[in-house]
């Protein structure tokens, strides 16, 4: 490869133990949570302890030879602020890191306004969490618009993950009017195998709006490897907005329950429906551009006692 890959959706945790819509999510041994209601593979059985931590994700990003990875969150992992900012110190050529406010907590006004004090240059919106028991939080709410200006203004990315379909496009296409500078990346590749997903993709003919495919082989798990549907949908969403718009995500941990690391983004790699440079733009080129990395790291292929 001539490139370096970059991982554009991925999470890490050092405890798992919070609630979303009043159901408990815990991490047991083995690998395994309560989650929702049912015991779950979370994780991979190996990760004994239930942490999830940077320093396993490097064995694994050097081993796949992956440069470096955005690190996003999620509600049902709990808020990783703190983690999250010593990982970007400890390792910044390696990760980036964004923060996450709870819009289920009073005052996350405030909250979002302290993670950019605190230095973190992107913050996370799982806003497909965003239908509450007391009722639905609209993106273009007032305090929702206060915080998207002012990550506009100080140049804060937002990652934002979408409920299915067209569900919350409407609020994102005054969103992307309102604040038509402000970064933008979309992620799980828009629900793809939902219904309606190419309206999610088609906010990336918005200029600083791009899609991240973090899941996309979870999306895809009933097919499995190679992952052919998933390749389809690559091709039909940049027939759509470009391949230039298009960025690879793994959703690590929760993916490599079922395959590797490496397989995660090996299936494009391999592909013969894709050229070369397809390839080089959608696994790292797009988002070593968008995302602004430098000095990405350079990682010899290791071959497998197997081999």
């Amino acid at each position: 490869m001539d490139f370096k890959i970059i991982d554009a959706h991925a999470h890490l945790w050092l405890s798992q133990d919070t609630e979303v819509n009043g159901q408990k999510i815990k991490a047991l041994e083995g690998g395994q949570s309560i989650f929702m209601g049912e015991i779950r593979q979370m994780i991979p059985p190996f990760m004994v302890d239930g942490r999830n931590t940077a320093e396993i994700f490097l064995a694994n990003m050097n081993y796949a030879q992956v440069s470096a990875a955005v690190i996003t969150q999620e509600y049902i992992d709990g808020l990783q602020n703190a983690y999250l900012s010593e990982v970007g110190e400890k390792y910044p050529d390696r990760f980036m890191c964004c923060g996450m406010f709870d819009v289920r907590r009073p005052n996350y006004i405030k909250h979002a306004k302290k993670l950019i004090g605190h230095g973190f240059k992107a913050l996370k919106v799982p806003a497909h969490r965003f239908f509450l028991p007391e009722g639905r939080l609209y993106l273009t709410s007032d305090p929702m618009m206060e915080i998207f200006r002012l990550m506009e203004k100080n140049d804060i990315l937002l990652s934002i993950d979408l409920a299915d379909g067209a569900e919350q496009v409407g609020e994102m296409k005054e969103v992307i009017a309102a604040c038509p500078d402000l970064r933008i990346a979309i992620g799980h590749f828009g629900m793809v195998t939902r219904e309606g997903w190419q309206e999610q993709i088609k906010l990336a003919r918005n200029k600083n709006v791009m899609i991240e495919s973090g899941g996309i082989t979870w999306l895809f798990n009933d097919e499995f490897y190679p992952f052919t549907g998933a390749i389809k949908a690559i091709q039909e969403a940049a027939g759509l907005v470009g391949m230039d718009k298009l960025m690879w995500g793994s959703d690590y941990p929760r993916t490599i329950t079922a395959i590797t690391y490496r397989m995660s983004y090996d299936f494009v790699l391999k592909s013969k429906s894709l050229a070369d440079e397809e390839k080089a733009m959608f696994l790292g080129e797009n988002a070593e551009r968008f995302y602004r990395f430098k000095s990405l790291i350079d990682l010899p292929y290791i071959k497998n006692m197997s081999e």
